[in-house]
Parts: C-alpha cells; sequence; structure tokens
C-alpha cells in the first residue's frame, strides 16, 4: 500500500499562513507609523505577533521597514493631516451643530416669554394689593416704609395745571 500525496495540501497550508502573516504584519506597519511609534524590526514583529525573521525573509516588508526607518521623522501635525475629516464628514458635523444652535435658540425664546410672564403675573399680583388709606392702621400688619411714603405723599405741584400754565 502506498502513502497518497498530501504536499499539495502543506504547500497551499504553507502559502495560506505565509500571506496571513504578511497581512499581520503590514497591519502593524499601519498602526505603528499612524499612531507616531517607531517602526523596526522588533516593534513590528512584536505588534504583529510573528517572529522577526519571518519580517527578515520577506524582501517587502523588510523593504518597507527599512524605508520608513529611514524617512524623517513625521510631526504631529503631518500625522494629523493623515488623520483630517473629510468634507462629508465636516459637513454632517455643520449641520448637527446648526441643528443644535436652532433648538437651542427656540428654547431660549421660550424660556424669556416663560420668564416675562412670570414676571408679569408676579407685578400683577403686587400691584393689586391693597394699600392701606392714611387713617387705616391694622395693628397686625406692619407697614414698610415704601407704602408708608406712598400713601402720605403729596400730588405734584403741576398736577392740575394744562401745557399753557406749564410753559
Amino acid at each position: 500500500m502506498t502513502r497518497a500525496d498530501n504536499t499539495r495540501y502543506l504547500t497551499q497550508a504553507t502559502a495560506e499562513r505565509h500571506q496571513e502573516t504578511l497581512r499581520k504584519a503590514s497591519d502593524a506597519i499601519a498602526h505603528l507609523d499612524s499612531s507616531g511609534q517607531p517602526v523596526n524590526f522588533s516593534a513590528v514583529a512584536a505588534a504583529a505577533g510573528v517572529s522577526r525573521a519571518s519580517l527578515y525573509r520577506d524582501p517587502g516588508i523588510r523593504d518597507l521597514i527599512s524605508r520608513i526607518r529611514a524617512a524623517p521623522a513625521r510631526s504631529a501635525t503631518t500625522r494629523a493631516a493623515a488623520q483630517r475629516a473629510t468634507a462629508e464628514s465636516l459637513r454632517t458635523r455643520l449641520n448637527t451643530a446648526r441643528a443644535e444652535i436652532t433648538r437651542l435658540r427656540a428654547e431660549n425664546t421660550r424660556l424669556r416669554e416663560q420668564a416675562a410672564r412670570h414676571l408679569g403675573e408676579q407685578r400683577a399680583a403686587n400691584h393689586h394689593t391693597h394699600l392701606p388709606a392714611p387713617g387705616d392702621t391694622d395693628p397686625a400688619t406692619p407697614i414698610t416704609s415704601r407704602q408708608r411714603h406712598v400713601a402720605h405723599a403729596k400730588p405734584p405741584l403741576h398736577q392740575g395745571l394744562s401745557q399753557m400754565d406749564l410753559r
């Protein structure tokens, strides 16, 4: 009895494992580079969960890591520029802010009107209270100095005079 030739399956599994290693390494390089962390073989191997030897063996990954290491360090503003929002996302944020401003303006108007009504009701209630006449005194109710002044005030001198008399 002869053995079946399984080399095709082994070759396929090895190729899949190699592709998965390359994908993990590429993702790790992109993450390290975008976050501003140093990109070197040790950091990429640790982030990707692969061996350094596998990174050195693949010429594409080896060249990519070497190029990034040799490139001048990017500043924080350069990294921020790479992460800038798209025009569509900015437009969405602007529309959301405008809707919130409109809602807050309406709420502000409603609250101002409510406060004005409440103040008017308070003034009307205070205006309709009975002020004691100069001769009326109730010993149980104290009279404020303002009430005393209003109740005992003399009419102004010009009251009863016409406009002609005042000229």
